[in-house]
């Protein structure tokens, strides 16, 4: 199986799926806009790729998933809007388009990430032929992977990191929370909706918390050796900010081995599942030598 056909069939469901379910939406137009603008801008899907991946490899056609996957990256979505914003890391440039707030405004950019996460659980609540036990694990799952105890909670010690010089432990930490837990959400959800067993369940939390760090990882060496056009965002800005990165408390080759070695973890996860796991496979390399 190939990732990158995969890719692109999954990439023009995700997108005619996301906007076909905003357009449904009876909502104040300008929200509306602010809303799609930022889901509409492209990106590289790698959440909800991931999540059908796990289904695809299992050999399994599921309709519903692909709405699982849009909520997901609301979500994704939501967290860029609010990030970019002035009180947060104030940029101008996402995707190589100027930033929500830069467009619609400070207070309707607030409100479209709003409306966005908001959105995603009632989208999971909704599913039709889902096992009811296994929407309410989706939701709780998700609220933990975006809330306090994962994503939110890790852009707060991002934060707080620019004040002061991280240790290792801690950097992780904060990668585990603010990248890897909806990395992860991603990888496990695909397995629920696949029915897998509680064993499956844990190799694929595994693979996609190291998967997290690497996408991570690889994330930071790029704001160093990339540039602005070639990252569609502003590069340099963890320098900028003064906050502790992987390559400026490895240096470059040590962030490189690091990245190695979360790859090599995730795909030893991958292992321990029944089958070949190709796509995944694919995925787990395509974020390490990704170049934006």
């Amino acid at each position: 199986m190939n990732l990158s056909q995969f890719r692109k069939e999954q990439e023009l469901a995700v997108q005619e799926e996301l906007g076909r379910l905003i357009a449904s939406l009876d909502i104040p137009a300008g929200l509306k806009e602010s809303m799609n603008y930022s889901l509409q801008a492209g990106g590289k899907r790698i959440r909800p790729i991931l999540l059908l991946a796990v289904i695809a490899e299992k050999g399994l056609h599921i309709p519903e998933a692909i709405k699982v996957a849009c909520a997901v990256e609301m979500i994704h979505t939501y967290s860029l809007i609010h990030d970019d914003l002035p009180c947060m890391d104030d940029d101008d440039l996402r995707r190589g388009m100027p930033t929500n707030h830069k467009v619609f405004g400070e207070a309707t950019a607030v409100l479209a990430g709003d409306a966005l996460l908001t959105y995603s659980f009632g989208l999971i609540a909704r599913l039709g032929g889902i096992r009811g036990e296994d929407r309410l694990l989706l939701i709780d799952l998700l609220s933990t992977a975006a809330g306090a105890e994962g994503m939110v909670g890790g852009q707060l010690l991002d934060m707080e990191g620019e004040e002061r010089a991280l240790t290792i432990g801690e950097l992780e930490q904060v990668h585990r929370m603010k990248t890897g837990a909806l990395l992860t959400f991603s990888a496990v959800a695909g397995a629920i909706l696949a029915g897998c067993r509680d064993e499956e369940m844990r190799h694929y939390t595994d693979f996609g918390r190291h998967l997290g760090l690497a996408f991570q990882i690889q994330d930071d060496i790029l704001d160093v050796t990339g540039s602005s056009e070639e990252l569609g965002k502003t590069a340099g800005k963890d320098a900028a900010s003064d906050k502790s990165t992987y390559p400026g408390l490895l240096t470059l080759e040590g962030a490189r081995e690091k990245l190695g070695y979360h790859s090599r973890a995730a795909k030893e996860a991958l292992e321990k599942l029944d089958g070949p796991h190709p796509l995944l496979e694919q995925l787990t390399d395509l974020i390490a030598q990704r170049t934006h």
